[in-house]
C-alpha cells in the first residue's frame, strides 16, 4: 500500500532557465537524507508543463539514480492526451519508477463516464501501478466519489492523490475503499492530519521540499495512531502549509528554497516570482520556525 509523505518535488532551473540537474540531485538527496517515503516528480509543483520530453526523462533518470531505492519513485503524467499518458506510464516504468501519478484530463472537461474510460485505458497498459490525481481546480473536472467506485477494483489503480479539500469528499473515498487496498492520499498539506485521522494513508506534499522531516514525522506519527502528537506539528506548521502555496504553487517554494539557500531558481513563464508583500510573509513564517 502507498503510505507516508512523498513529496511534490519542484524542478530547479538555472538562471538561464535550462534545467539545475545537480540542483536537482542535491533536493533528491536532501529528501532521502530526511527519510521521505517517496518522491513524486513532474507534478504541478514541478513545473511539468512547462518541461520537455527531453527534460523530463532526465528528471525521471536523475530521481531514480539519487534516490537508490531509498524511497518510492512516482513521476506524474500531467497530460491529457490519452497516448502521451500510457507513453510517459511506460516510460517511468523502464527508468525504474515504483508507480505512475495519472493526472486526471485538463481542459476538456470531460465527463464521468470518460475519466472512468481514461483512466482504465491507461491502467490496462501501463507496466506499473496507478495512483489517481484528482485536482479539480487545475483539471476543471472533479473525480466523483461514483467514478472512484468504478476504478477502485480495478487491479492496476492502487491509490489517489485527492486534492479536494472537502473532508466529506475524502471520507467518501475511505468509504468506498473500505476492506481494500486502495490507499487513500491527499494532495493538499492542510488536510494531511485530518484525512489521516479518520482513515487516509498520506499525503502527497508541497511542504515536503520546506521541511521534508516535519512532513515525515507528522505522517509516521498519523500511521502509528500517535494524533496527539502529529496534531501538535499540524497546528504549528498550518500557516507555513498555506503560505506555501499562496498565489500560484510552486511560486512560494521556489521562494522559500531560495531563502534556505537550497536550489531553485526562476520560474519559467507564464509563472513568475512571488510577489514582495507575500515575500515577506514567507520569510517571517520561515524565521519564526528557524529554517533561515
Amino acid at each position: 500500500m502507498v503510505t507516508g509523505v512523498y513529496s511534490l518535488l519542484m524542478t530547479p532551473f538555472n538562471q538561464d532557465f535550462s534545467l539545475d540537474e545537480e540542483g536537482l540531485r542535491a533536493l533528491v538527496r536532501h529528501q532521502v537524507k530526511a527519510g521521505v517515503h517517496g518522491l513524486a516528480p513532474l507534478g504541478v509543483t514541478g513545473e511539468s508543463p512547462a518541461l520537455n520530453e527531453a527534460e523530463i526523462r532526465r528528471v525521471v533518470e536523475i530521481c531514480i539514480e539519487e534516490a537508490k531505492g531509498a524511497c518510492k519513485v512516482a513521476p506524474d503524467t500531467c497530460s491529457c492526451n490519452l497516448d502521451q499518458t500510457i507513453a510517459r506510464a511506460r516510460l517511468y516504468a523502464d527508468l525504474g519508477s515504483d508507480y505512475v501519478v495519472v493526472f486526471a484530463p485538463f481542459l476538456v472537461k470531460p465527463n464521468q463516464t470518460g475519466l472512468v474510460e481514461f483512466f482504465q485505458r491507461v491502467a490496462d497498459k501501463s507496466p506499473i501501478p496507478v495512483i489517481l490525481h484528482n485536482v479539480p481546480d487545475r483539471a476543471g473536472v472533479n473525480i466523483e466519489p461514483k467514478t472512484y467506485a468504478k476504478l477502485i477494483g480495478h487491479g492496476n489503480i492502487i491509490a489517489t492523490k485527492d486534492g479536494k479539500k472537502e473532508l466529506d469528499h475524502l471520507a467518501n473515498i475511505l468509504y468506498l475503499a473500505r476492506g481494500t487496498s486502495f490507499a487513500v492520499l491527499t494532495g493538499k498539506d492542510t488536510t494531511a492530519y485530518p484525512l489521516m485521522s479518520f482513515g487516509g494513508q498520506g499525503v502527497f506534499a508541497v511542504a515536503a521540499n520546506v521541511v521534508p522531516g516535519v512532513m515525515r514525522e507528522l505522517t509516521e506519527l498519523c500511521l502509528a495512531g500517535r494524533f496527539d502528537k502529529a496534531r501538535e506539528i499540524h497546528y504549528a506548521y498550518y500557516e507555513l502549509f498555506e503560505a506555501l502555496r499562496m498565489e500560484t504553487n510552486p511560486m512560494a517554494v521556489k521562494e522559500a528554497l531560495a531563502l534556505m539557500g537550497l536550489p531553485g531558481g526562476p520560474l519559467r513563464l507564464p509563472l513568475t516570482p512571488l510577489s514582495a508583500p507575500n515575500r515577506e510573509i514567507l520569510k517571517r513564517l520561515l524565521r519564526e520556525r528557524g529554517l533561515i
